[in-house]
């Protein structure tokens, strides 16, 4: 009897990162010793967006929803006791991808690694966080330049690492359709190999087309991921072939990695959400010919806040299960030749095809920003709405909504806090780095990393140069700033109202006679406070706002709680509305509140949204807030109707 060869399995992985590099540290050796078989590390939004742990904006920020990393020492950290040149490390890095990947190599030379087995991945693809996340620096030419940057240094220096992971996960986390989240990854993947031809030999080409890979996400409906996932082979395989005449097949291989859907897990009857990351996970992993090379999967609980370490095992355990003890890895392609799947697969490539003829023709996708996200806006929009409606089922949030109280929920301790103390550490370890580091050299280094910006030359060399002089996170990308400027990605919130009329009409004519008392239009001040990028749920809040009449101001993300007020003085706002989902809001909120008082708007309410726990929610409460809105509160129309009276109960007189 013959045995049945058995497949290797994908990479398992677990994307973490919290409070310090040392307990992150801690995190991956135990995560590692429990069978992950790769690392996926989280940076926290200070690192991600170029700013130093004490920075104004970092305030409340700091290790919530990932490691900090400000300097060589704290990557030494987070890396001790972890050979890099044994390790497959992927970092969920976009703007300061240059810094960290600079970083990295730093300390992998410190542990004598040969940098040539270095394997991993950087996201470094910043399209999307113009698009969906947020977390860009500079303007979209000079982002593009230092993605080419990153991908002509590892070609010659890393040539097993991946220098740019597309991300289409936040795309459909944005709310895109199937043939959006493929047609603007690809997009984007092509803006890249078109900058990079300039930038690495013809002959060497080919295999950067190859070192490109993706990082995309797998929703419920499992049929339609799962020939998703297919068509992006075919058409990958169709654009490196066609486009840029790559002969070799093992260079238009697809090769991605994915994490499932996040955006459909529920505060609502959490349990639930167990099997529907089981079934997200087969969208990626039944079809041996767009099989995942690495999954890492959402925990149970992260609509309520941070996952707990037996929470990331019990996510890693599913993987291993599926790997281990079933028989799937014993069989070829399951679907190939079914006709159900062909038709669906060659629609979904029909209409990827049309979404990226639409951005070729508008110049590509940096050029085609403002009308991919518009896009991603209104179809967010439009599914929403069918939640609302009920014609897009979500069992325990629009149906069967009467359960059992979940004991997983219950008692301290169900759910992770952020260690409070963590952000204080963290920056008294970032002055003493300061202290003790050599100015002069420091301050050479970062001389030649501008002059390097300002000249076109690679980012690379003296990024790694600084990253080993002292230089900081915060040093870098004020470096980067300078020379190259900021940049505010489009909002997606257009002025004019959309054709949605479903359920507006009773909102519409309370807004309108709101108005009518007020002496002017419903005034709604929507603001983003902090680092954190998520702005669906602020966009959406906007979107339904302005159809149902209220005049909107929204400025998009990154705002210092100072800068909102001074809005909300200058723009007269009847209400004010924060979204914050990177568990900063109490301390955010705080100053808010303390500010607004101090410009006498004290009688304006201030709503919030976000995941914030219920305790969380009861002090908020308690410190003036009117309402606060979490994941379980989908229905827009209410929240509308909940504004109207807040601000109608306010004792205003018309103006």
């Amino acid at each position: 009897m013959t045995e049945t060869r058995k497949e290797a399995p994908w990479l398992f992985r677990t994307y973490a990162g919290h409070s310090t590099a040392t307990a992150s540290n801690a995190l991956y050796r135990t995560n590692l010793a429990k069978g992950q078989t790769g690392l996926s590390v989280a940076f926290d939004l200070p690192t991600q967006t170029g700013y130093d742990s004490d920075h104004e904006l970092a305030r409340g920020e700091v290790g919530k929803v990932g490691v900090p990393v400000a300097h060589l020492g704290d990557m030494r950290a987070l890396f001790h006791d972890i050979p890099l040149d044994r390790m497959n490390t992927s970092m969920t890095i976009n703007a300061t991808a240059p810094w960290l990947l600079a970083l990295y190599i730093a300390v992998a030379e410190e542990q004598g690694a040969d940098l040539s087995a270095l394997q991993g991945t950087v996201q470094n693809d910043i399209i999307k966080e113009y698009l969906s996340r947020g977390t860009y620096i500079a303007p979209p030419k000079p982002s593009l330049r230092m993605i080419t940057d990153i991908a002509a240094y590892t070609q010659a220096h890393l040539p097993k690492w991946n220098p740019m992971n597309v991300c289409s996960y936040h795309l459909q986390e944005a709310g895109a359709t199937p043939e959006q989240e493929l047609a603007f990854a690809l997009a984007t993947a092509c803006a890249v190999l078109d900058d990079l031809k300039g930038k690495v030999s013809a002959a060497d080409f080919p295999n950067m087309v190859g070192r490109i890979s993706f990082f995309v996400n797998a929703g419920i409906r499992f049929v339609t991921e799962m020939c998703k996932m297919r068509a992006f082979v075919d058409l990958w395989d169709e654009i490196c072939h066609d486009r840029y005449g790559v002969q070799d097949a093992k260079y238009r291989r697809f090769r991605y990695g994915v994490q499932v859907n996040s955006l459909g897990l529920t505060e609502q009857q959490p349990e639930n959400n167990v099997y529907r990351i089981l079934i997200e996970m087969l969208a990626v992993t039944l079809s041996k010919n767009a099989r995942a090379r690495a999954v890492q999967l959402p925990a149970w609980n992260e609509a309520l806040g941070l996952p707990r370490p037996w929470d990331q095992q019990w996510s890693l355990r599913m993987q291993q299960i599926l790997a281990y003890e079933s028989d799937l890895l014993e069989y070829d392609d399951l679907f190939d030749g079914n006709p159900a799947v062909d038709r669906k697969v060659a629609a979904l490539k029909d209409g990827a095809r049309a979404e990226l003829a639409q951005i070729d023709a508008m110049g590509g996708a940096v050029a085609a920003i403002d009308y991919m996200k518009g896009r991603l806006v209104e179809a967010n929009a439009e599914r929403i709405a069918r939640i609302e409606a009920g014609q897009t089922v979500v069992v325990g949030v629009n149906r069967w909504t009467e359960a059992a109280p979940s004991p997983l929920t219950a008692g301290d301790g169900a759910i992770m806090q952020a260690d409070p103390a963590a952000e204080a550490d963290q920056i008294s370890r970032l002055h003493a780095w300061r202290e003790a580091r050599n100015e002069a050299a420091v301050q050479a280094a970062l001389n030649a990393l501008r002059a390097a910006a300002a000249s076109g030359a690679n980012i690379m060399p003296p990024s790694i140069a600084a990253a080993k002089a002292g230089a900081t996170t915060g040093e870098w990308g004020a470096m980067v700033r300078a020379a190259f400027g900021e940049y505010r990605a489009p909002t997606g919130v257009s002025r004019a109202p959309s054709n949605r009329t479903e359920g507006l009409e009773p909102i519409r004519e309370a807004v309108q006679a709101l108005s009518a008392k007020l002496g002017r239009p419903l005034k709604f001040l929507v603001g983003k406070p902090g680092l954190d990028g998520h702005s669906n749920g602020a966009e959406q809040i906007a979107a339904r706002a302005r159809d149902c009449g209220m005049d909107i101001h929204y400025e998009g993300i990154r705002l210092t709680p100072a800068a909102i007020v001074a809005a909300a003085v200058e723009q007269r706002a009847h209400v004010v509305g924060l979204s914050i989902l990177s568990g900063s809001h109490i301390p955010l909120i705080t100053e808010v509140l303390a500010l607004m008082r101090a410009e006498g708007l004290g009688h304006v309410p201030l709503v919030v949204g976000g995941i914030i726990p219920e305790d969380d929610a009861a002090d908020l409460r308690a410190m003036g807030v009117a309402a606060v809105y979490t994941p379980k509160d989908f229905a827009l129309n209410r929240i509308m109707m909940d504004i109207v009276g807040l601000v109608d109960a306010q004792p205003v007189a018309a103006e």
